[in-house]
């Protein structure tokens, strides 16, 4: 993307307080990693799964590029603050190691915020300087970085867990990845291709076909595997049954609903009123968990997020 032609979006992301990186890669602070610091609240992936919120990063090493441009997503899109570019195409510039070394550089300068704050848990903020998680998720599509695998390796060795976030719409890529995450998500935020054009809006026209072959090899990965699903109120949130069969394909280790919230770039495309509150979410897990088989397993109403499993209780992968 060029960098004159996008200066008002630049502006607004630093604004937002992404930490930007490279050519196509950012940090941004998680509103869970303050809250945990200084108020003592963990976010919910901690209660879930053990992952330690305060030293949780989360990045993206495609800030700029996806394959949908979805209508609850909080990223800047092509068209946003009249900046447009092909989102297609990640210009992968930046080498695993450019990204890593940035992450953690941006990691210190958030985590340095806290030190002039008389409510931070000292031991938490020492121990915030060693990040032991980080979520491939902030904003774009992963797959498109071509080197994800080798950056999921380079985490690794580094001593972090990884949880990484894709729409599922380039199979092709997770099946090459080679380095697997601690755990990988696929968002299915639609329970047929009619209401995935209209709230997903892919940007090539396969895209459903390619989330569904994605969603049948989710039985070959050996890391824990999850379906997410973003609920949007008057949107995506009706024919249970057929997400049901979706998720029955993908067979994943956990399903996590999730509202909706009205924040970022989201405001452009989405009104407050579309988030649905934790009762409903709650009220559509427990649907799904009638027609799957799986068991509401933990929820938390604070994210209005319910945790649905075939488990007794999740794998525990971070430490706390």
């Amino acid at each position: 993307m060029e960098e004159t032609a996008a200066s008002p979006l630049l502006a607004a992301l630093k604004k937002q307080k992404y930490h930007l990186i490279g050519a196509h890669s950012a940090v941004k602070r998680c509103k869970w990693l303050y809250e945990s610091i200084v108020n003592n609240r963990p976010c919910y992936k901690q209660k879930f799964y053990g992952i330690q919120s305060h030293r949780c990063m989360q990045m993206s090493p495609s800030l700029y590029y996806c394959t949908q441009q979805c209508l609850f997503c909080w990223r800047a899109q092509s068209g946003d603050m009249d900046a447009r570019w092909n989102e297609m195409h990640n210009p992968n510039k930046d080498t695993p190691e450019q990204i890593v070394e940035g992450c953690f550089k941006a990691q210190e300068k958030i985590i340095s915020g806290y030190k002039g704050n008389e409510k931070t848990d000292w031991k938490k903020f020492q121990e915030a300087h060693r990040p032991s998680q980080v979520a491939i998720s902030l904003t774009g599509e992963p797959t498109l970085y071509e080197p994800l695998g080798d950056l999921i390796k380079l985490f690794r060795q580094k001593g972090l867990t990884t949880f990484l976030v894709t729409n599922g719409t380039l199979p092709s890529r997770l099946s090459r990845l080679s380095q697997e995450p601690s755990q990988l998500y696929v968002s299915l935020c639609a329970p047929n291709e009619e209401v995935y054009n209209r709230v997903c809006r892919p940007n090539f026209p396969a895209a459903w076909s390619k989330l569904n072959e994605t969603l049948e090899m989710l039985k070959s990965f050996r890391c824990p595997t999850a379906v997410r699903m973003t609920m949007v109120k008057s949107h995506n949130m009706e024919l249970v049954s057929q997400y049901a069969k979706l998720v029955e394909k993908g067979n994943p280790t956990y399903i996590e609903a999730k509202a909706y919230m009205h924040i970022g770039f989201s405001s452009l495309r989405l009104g407050f009123n579309s988030m649905p509150m934790h009762h409903e979410v709650r009220e559509f897990a427990d649907k799904l968990a009638a027609e799957t088989g799986y068991r509401v397993v933990n929820e938390a109403p604070e994210s209005r997020v319910v945790l649905l499993s075939k488990l007794e209780k999740p794998i525990q992968l971070g430490s706390n």
